[in-house]
């Protein structure tokens, strides 16, 4: 038997359902909301001065705290690097 699956990845079976896109948002988002939140306790700063550092709401810093929220733009992602001393980097590949 002949299995056409056989040897094809994940990313193969939700291209082909039309889900890579949106997976593929979803677990960047779920990596920068993660990476946000352990800044955030490593340097002891609370959402509510995070949020002041980056000249927005904290409703705006949870939408960005939140893992399944993949609307974002890039200067609210860029604004919270800089904040957090780092640089954001994005590529098409």
């Amino acid at each position: 038997m002949n299995n056409p699956h056989i040897g094809s990845s994940f990313d193969d079976f939700l291209a082909e359902d039309g889900l890579l896109p949106e997976s593929q948002a979803e677990a960047m988002k779920r990596v920068i909301a993660w990476q946000i939140s352990e800044y955030l306790k490593s340097e002891g700063v609370n959402k509510s001065a995070f949020a002041r550092l980056l000249g927005t709401s904290r409703s705006q810093l949870d939408r960005l705290l939140d893992p399944a929220n993949t609307s974002l733009n890039l200067k609210t992602l860029s604004n919270a690097a800089e904040a957090m001393g780092k640089k954001l980097e994005l590529k098409l590949v």
